[in-house]
């Protein structure tokens, strides 16, 4: 497999960049693109030859689950089995941002897709690229890290290029992506638990829930 590179603006994608990606996306491909917390893989994840195509890209465990960008809060509702008040609390105060929530996912979401766990991690990014590729696509797309995982996340297409070259088929190249990643938080037990801190700080996650 030869992977392609396409140097794009990460503020204004050009519609066309983002029609091929999306194109690559429907054909079951991967596709490197630049968000609100670093370069992040992207692909269809109904798809189940591209959700394992996307294990193997980065050499991950197949019982990790992999998170998906989406739209707004109504995709969220059509994704997840249930959402409770601290779901509405998070998402209606941090989103668009980089916080990613875990939820149970509803039986539509492929079950490889959750790790075999029945739970779902999603956000709804703050940034161009991905809100066009959301948008044009009118479904969610599975985000993870680009990176063999163990490995650093990329932070420019150049460096996702040279990382992993032959393993998946495009890259928009938008330049250098210095976000701190994001934040994860699981949602799902009686009490909320941070998976990961990232751009979003854990003392701003504990004001917002304080009292729910």
């Amino acid at each position: 497999m030869s992977t392609d590179l396409i140097e794009i603006d990460a503020e204004h994608p050009a519609p066309d960049a983002i029609a091929r990606a999306a194109d690559a996306i429907r054909r079951g491909h991967i596709v490197a693109i630049p968000t609100d917390a670093l370069y992040t893989l992207v692909a269809d994840p109904f798809n189940l030859s591209a959700v394992r195509r996307v294990f193997n890209a980065k050499g991950r465990e197949t019982d990790r689950s992999l998170p998906l960008l989406i739209s707004d809060i109504m995709m969220a509702e059509d994704l997840a089995k249930e959402l409770n008040n601290r779901f509405y609390l998070l998402a209606r105060r941090f989103w668009p941002g980089p916080l990613t929530l875990i939820v149970p996912a509803s039986p539509r979401v492929p079950l490889r897709v959750t790790g075999n766990t029945g739970r779902l991690a999603m956000r709804v990014p703050n940034a161009a690229v991905p809100t066009a590729l959301v948008e044009a696509l009118n479904q969610p797309v599975i985000a993870t890290s680009a990176n063999i995982s163990g490995q650093p996340t990329c932070r420019s297409g150049i460096d996702v290029f040279g990382t992993m070259d032959g393993r998946i088929d495009l890259v928009l190249d938008g330049g250098a992506c210095g976000g701190a990643g994001a934040t994860t938080v699981d949602i799902t037990e009686p009490y909320w638990v941070m998976i990961r801190e990232g751009g979003v700080p854990e003392r701003e996650i504990a004001e917002c829930l304080k009292g729910s």
